[in-house]
């Protein structure tokens, strides 16, 4: 471990605050990914961040990006999914992400198409507000500009908003929405709160029916519902470019959720409406918007139920031959997430440390000897799963260092010894062989428990 502790970079000696410090803490030790604070604890996987990165610019010069992010569970998807999220909104993106469930995929007949959007549509975030919420906020910005630029024209603010919005037209449901901005300027406008409402539900995909959705905006729209959401989310992403950001980038987590449908009409179904947007992006028919899909290899793997077993995915995501541990490939759509080393582990307990000691080296409650003793400690108990697959190595390292810092007489050589490491690789397999039970009276779709 002495190579390690030389090879390691050197962590900067910056504060950390408090309402910095203890949500990353909470949310490892809960065996959460932080929505905040990556920074401080990234170590590793530089090719698949320069990979993503350059999506992101791409998305930026109005291009279009899709990957898939496979790694095994507890492997880091998610937190790899929420740095590339940090990284794009500091590149001035839109972010919308959501976690796949029973509720929520990509094609049925029930709802659950229209719950993945509204989900989306709650999570946009910008950077001035990076915790979701922010569809309001993307609204008004685009109107300020447009009646801005009325007020320089001397001309209607309403004439304005349509004249910008008219690219929009050529889109599915790009009328409707152009009409909906333009209600919510009137609504603006005339102080009507209940008109701004109603037009920020539509936008959200609230809206469940026709009738509904009439009453409050009177006029005659179509809601958007399970057939046009995926359209609708191109709608937006060319949308938050008009409003004066770079593009949208959604990223959709836990996709083994589409792998454990037990109806096979129900799975090929979603699979096909996977296939299309992988289509758009790869062919660059989308404008400022770019996905990632993260899942286990399983998922996209298996023959039989994974998106493999369906013949026009599987060709546009086979792998190259000549990709291999040391060959690193990150041209195709899929990224496989590379295991942590013992080097970067090391580091990544560095890090950790350093954080839970508010950015303070003076207040590190174990020296480097105790890392290492901590890793060897591991090794022995799961063997290299322990920084492969890390979740639980990290939430016992933690554990470890409060227990330590809340009894100063403890010395950490006497409690290193009572630290139980559990592997995450029997998860993995439970999570993947769930299957859907009972059924689905509109689309045969079984729910099924978690």
């Amino acid at each position: 471990m002495s190579e390690n502790n030389n090879s390691a970079p050197t962590i900067e000696s910056t504060t950390i605050r408090s309402r910095d410090r203890d949500p990353i803490l909470q949310s490892l030790q809960a065996g959460l990914v932080p929505r905040r604070g990556l920074q401080h604890i990234q170590v590793g996987r530089a090719h698949e961040t320069k990979a993503i990165t350059d999506d992101i610019d791409r998305i930026a010069d109005g291009g279009s990006a899709v990957r898939f992010i496979i790694g095994e569970y507890g492997s880091g998807k998610t937190f790899f999914l929420n740095l590339m999220r940090t990284i794009a909104l500091e590149k001035r993106l839109v972010t919308a992400h959501a976690d796949l469930t029973p509720d929520r995929r990509l094609r049925s007949t029930s709802g659950h198409g229209r719950a993945l959007y509204q989900q989306l549509a709650r999570n946009l975030s910008t950077r001035a507000t990076p915790d979701g919420g922010a569809l309001r906020s993307i609204v008004e910005r685009f109107i300020a500009e447009a009646n801005r630029e009325a007020t320089t024209q001397d001309i209607p603010t309403e004439e304005i908003i349509r004249d910008r919005l008219h690219e929009l037209s050529e889109l599915v449901a790009g009328y409707a929405f152009t009409d909906v901005i333009a209600l919510y300027w009137d609504g603006y406008q005339n102080n009507d709160d209940e008109l701004q409402h109603a037009a920020l539900r539509w936008l959200r995909g609230e809206y469940g029916t026709k009738t509904e959705a009439r009453k409050e905006l009177d006029t005659r729209v179509p809601i958007i519902d399970d057939s046009n959401w995926y359209e609708m989310t191109k709608l937006m992403a060319r949308f938050v470019t008009l409003a004066g950001y770079e593009g949208l980038l959604v990223n959709l987590d836990e996709m083994v959720n589409l792998y454990k449908l037990s109806h096979g009409g129900a799975r090929q179904s979603n699979y096909e409406k996977l296939l299309s947007i992988v289509n758009d992006g790869l062919q660059g028919q989308t404008v400022g918007l770019g996905f990632l899909f993260a899942g286990t290899p399983k998922f996209l793997t298996d023959s039989k139920r994974g998106l493999y077993s369906y013949e026009a995915l599987k060709s546009r995501l086979s792998e190259s031959t000549f990709a291999s541990d040391e060959l690193v490939d990150m041209s195709g759509p899929v990224i496989r997430l590379s295991s942590l080393t013992q080097e970067d582990m090391f580091v990544l307990l560095q890090k950790l440390r350093h954080v839970h000691a508010g950015g303070n080296p003076e207040n590190y409650v174990v020296p480097d000897e105790a890392l290492e003793a901590f890793m060897r400690h591991c090794n022995e108990q799961v063997g290299a799963a322990y920084f492969q697959t890390p979740r639980n190595t990290i939430k016992e390292f933690l554990g470890f260092l409060s227990i330590l810092e809340q009894n100063p007489r403890v010395s950490w050589e006497e409690l290193i010894g009572d630290i139980d490491i559990a592997s995450d690789v029997g998860q993995t397999t439970q999570s993947e062989e769930t299957e859907s039970t009972g059924s689905d009276e509109e689309d045969d779709l079984a729910n099924f428990e978690l």
